[in-house]
């Protein structure tokens, strides 16, 4: 049987501050009932401290990770850090989360697909696994999101939260793991979610700070179309490759960005909203961390064989979908 990378296992952490709806309408022209009937959000996590980066977060997840699964983090071969909230620009915050946890004979890198950057880094590993050289790899996402958020732009800080959530793929012979994906991105809707500043085109300066330009910027109309539009069309293609029905699908496992985008990719699709994962209401969007952390909160409702569906839309604009087997 085809030798294919499987999800051995599942691990989360959320700081312990947790950021609520009413804390919120102190700092911005907002009210709970504004912010739970647009995007379903209650609490997002938030990272506190003076050098806490992301990799604080994603330490946290691996290690636990790694003590579920009983593995060594010596024999681990490879590990990806999904993130656009680096500790630093250089070195990468794979490279400090893999010293960290031990991960010594581990080679790590960064990648940076934003909202998608998960998904992105699992069919990743998941593609190493399958040349047979690697046996152990581990997938982190994790965001400090607190760390670009304008706190005075009351349509993006009530979206944004902290958190980490990480998984160790290995290989299987046995039907189950990942068995289909589509990835795909256009760079012409840079412009609709993007940060401005602090890159190589705009670098940092008294100007570009007094002008509140190192925060994620979105047109909110433009990236809810294209959400539901992407991931209903990634869900779509999925099940038409892999010959599915809704049926089929035991659930899906969306980016939570926010719960009407969800609920009008499921009217879209067809597909009823208890098949669909959800855990925004409580961590909010953490960006490359919400497929990881869904799947962790949401692993006691899954079974051994069951069909999955993960599925993501980002900035760049990033999306795709993956078909597991559980």
């Amino acid at each position: 049987m085809q030798k294919r990378a499987a999800i051995a296992g599942v691990y989360g952490h959320v700081p312990d501050y947790i950021l609520t709806n009413a804390e919120l309408e102190q700092m911005v022209d907002t009210s709970d009932e504004w912010i739970t009937t647009r995007t379903g959000i209650k609490t997002r996590h938030i990272l506190k401290g003076e050098n806490q980066g992301s990799s604080v977060m994603g330490i946290e997840a691996v290690k636990g990770l790694l003590q579920k699964t009983h593995t060594d983090p010596r024999e681990v071969d490879l590990l990806i850090c999904a993130t656009i909230t680096p500790d630093l620009i250089t070195p990468a915050s794979g490279n400090i989360i893999a010293h960290a946890v031990g991960a010594v004979n581990a080679w790590s890198y960064d990648l940076q697909a934003a909202c998608s950057g998960f998904l992105y880094a699992m069919i990743t590993g998941a593609q190493l696994i399958e040349t047979g050289k690697y046996n152990k790899v581990v997938i982190v996402g994790v965001d400090k999101m607190s760390a670009i958020t304008d706190y005075q732009d009351r349509a993006t800080c009530i979206l944004f939260g902290d958190g980490a959530g990480a998984i160790l793929l290995t290989p299987s012979t046995s039907g189950r793991g990942i068995i289909h994906s589509v990835l795909q991105s256009d760079g012409a809707g840079e412009k609709h979610l993007y940060q401005k500043a602090g890159g190589s085109r705009k670098p940092p300066s008294h100007a570009t700070i007094d002008a509140r330009e190192h925060y994620i910027h979105q047109n909110g109309s433009v990236v809810f179309k294209e959400a539901v539009t992407k991931m209903a069309a990634a869900i779509q293609a999925t099940l038409q490759a892999n010959r599915l029905r809704l049926d089929d699908i035991a659930f899906v496992v969306p980016h939570q960005a926010n719960e009407r985008i969800l609920r009008a990719v499921a009217h879209q699709v067809g597909l009823p909203m208890e098949k669909i994962l959800m855990n925004i209401g409580q961590v909010g969007n953490t960006t490359a961390a919400t497929l990881p952390l869904c799947l962790w909160q949401c692993e006691h409702r899954l079974q051994p064989g069951d069909r999955l569906i993960f599925v993501t839309f980002g900035s760049g604009f990033t999306w795709g979908a993956a078909y597991v087997v559980w």
